[in-house]
Formats: C-alpha cells, sequence, structure tokens
C-alpha cells in the first residue's frame, strides 16, 4: 500500500484476536522506519506468550532492508501486549511514549502493588517520552506529537508526513471513540483531545489502531478528518461537549471489562516487558482479586 505522500510508505499489519492494527512507516529515501504500536500475541487460558505477530514485521523489514529507528506507541494498550521490547531487542530501535505514561505507570503500581525496585513509575522502561508538539524524525521524514488525553492520561497521536495515527481516541466514524472509563480516563478531556485533532485539515488522512466492524462490515482502518467532523456517531463537529460527555458516561457503563486488561496494562506499563522471572526462573501475570471479603 503506497500513500498519497511519495517519500513514505505505509504498511499496515493486523493482528485479529485483538482486532489491532501496527503500522510500518518507512522513509523511502532512506529505508528508515518506525513502527507504531506493535502486538505480542498471548493466549490468555494457556498464559503462553508468542512472538509470531512481531516476527511478521522483522520479516518485512529484513526483506526491503530497512532499519528500525523507532518504535511508537499511542499509549499504554489494555487490549494487547505490546512487542515493544522484544522488537527493540531484535533491532535496536527506541521506544517512544507520551510523558503522561508517567501517571499510568503512577495508578497501575498500586493496581498491581509493584514494588520500587521493579517499577519507578518515572518512565523508565521506554527510551524517550514525548511532549506535547515535540517534533522529531524518521529519516528525513518528520513526525509531531499531540497530546490526546481522555480514553487514557497517556494517549497520543503522532502526525507523520501529514498522515494522523490517532490510537484509541477515535474509531472509525460508525463506531465513535474510545471508551473513557479507566483509571485517569475523562470524557471531557477526551472531547478536548479530539477538537485539536478535527482542527487538521479535512484531507488529513487518519489511521485507526482498532476496528470492530460494527454490524459485520469489511474491516476499516483509514478515514479522513474531514468523515470524522461530518459522520462520527459519537463525535461529530457541531456535537457539543455536554451532548458528548452524557452519551460516553452513559455507553462506557454498559461496556465489560477488557478480556486482556490485566496481562496488557501490567506488560505495557513497562514497554512491552514481562514481569521479572521469580526464583523458580518463571514470570508470573497478577490479577487482582475482588469480592473476597466475605471470603476473609
Amino acid at each position: 500500500m503506497t500513500t498519497q505522500q511519495q517519500p513514505m510508505h505505509i504498511e499496515m499489519f493486523f493482528d485479529n484476536d485483538s482486532s489491532t492494527f501496527s503500522y510500518l512507516l518507512v522513509d523511502k529515501s532512506s529505508k528508515v522506519a518506525a513502527l507504531i504500536d506493535p502486538v505480542l500475541d498471548y493466549d490468555a487460558a494457556a498464559g503462553a506468550v508468542d512472538t509470531c505477530s512481531a516476527d511478521q514485521v522483522l520479516a518485512y523489514l529484513n526483506q526491503h532492508e530497512l532499519k528500525l529507528q523507532w518504535i511508537l506507541e499511542t499509549h499504554a494498550h489494555a487490549d494487547h501486549l505490546s512487542a515493544a521490547h522484544y522488537l527493540r531487542q531484535k533491532t535496536g530501535a527506541r521506544v517512544g511514549i507520551g510523558e503522561g505514561i508517567r501517571k499510568v505507570q503512577q495508578t497501575f503500581k498500586v493496581v498491581f502493588n509493584i514494588g520500587d525496585e521493579e517499577l519507578t513509575a518515572r518512565g523508565e522502561c521506554f527510551d524517550h517520552l514525548f511532549h506535547d508538539d515535540e517534533t522529531f524524525q524518521i529519516g528525513a521524514l518528520t513526525g509531531r506529537v499531540i497530546n490526546t488525553p481522555g480514553h487514557t492520561n497517556d494517549s497520543v497521536s503522532y502526525l507523520i508526513a501529514g498522515h494522523l495515527f490517532v490510537g484509541d481516541s477515535l474509531f472509525m466514524p460508525d463506531a465513535g471513540t474510545a471508551r473513557c472509563d479507566f483509571p485517569g480516563g475523562d470524557a471531557a478531556v477526551l472531547y478536548q483531545s479530539i477538537q485539536r485533532l478535527y482542527q487538521l485539515p479535512d484531507e488529513t488522512p487518519m489511521y485507526m489502531c482498532h476496528d470492530y466492524q460494527p454490524n459485520g462490515r469489511e474491516l476499516r482502518y483509514k478515514t479522513t478528518v474531514g468523515e470524522q467532523k461530518q459522520q462520527n456517531i459519537h463525535v461529530a463537529a457541531q456535537t457539543p461537549q455536554q451532548d458528548f460527555v452524557q452519551k460516553r458516561t452513559a455507553r462506557d457503563a454498559t461496556l465489560a471489562v477488557p478480556r486482556l486488561i490485566y496481562p496488557s496494562v501490567q506488560v505495557n506499563i513497562r514497554a512491552g516487558q514481562l514481569p521479572s522471572k521469580e526464583g523458580n526462573g518463571t514470570a508470573y501475570i497478577k490479577i487482582p482479586l475482588k469480592g473476597t471479603a466475605q471470603l476473609d
């Protein structure tokens, strides 16, 4: 798939289990690349981790003789484990995320009772913490970071060579927006973040992190700012903030906890590193138990 701008090629990878899109962005002139939101395969029932999805990316890099410069996370995902650490080990690429990850680490250190000896919540594990409006290079391509909190404290969007990658903040127009009921989420904040994205030119291509194919339609991963402003079912251009907050809050109250939230978050706040192995040489995922008062 070749984009409208000749200097950049975008290769999309899709993980069917988590409905996640990962994007490899290639500067054609230098053959330098960045990867957005890579997936580490995880079988929750078996407790088994696998690198098949990440290895597909490595195979593509090798086949086309590309150098991976950046691994970019839009946020600490709650629906899939990140392959960032594995790919960093294989390629030497730097892992970047928004500086709001510190707040997310602080929150979930408490949830998972993680000690300072394993995680201090200062953004460690990541190679770079992006601040709002920071620019960076992918070879000759220029990227800009746009803080878009609301779904999570650390959510960012990446505007790279005129193409916008929004993480979970927005879905395709017929699916609306991300939920805001996770710790640190805020529907009013998400509304304001989306208004920032809507200030970009209407023709700006916009790439999703997920598509859950509402009403059984075909898989879609790309829209435009203009289409979102006209057609988004939760927050079109003329939608008042109060209406969006009420609708988003009511919908969130009906949603189940994401299937992989506990393994995903405790791995992803560590940039895809698994929890430290214990004395028997095995790493363990923690799951906080609720409703145990009567069993004490």
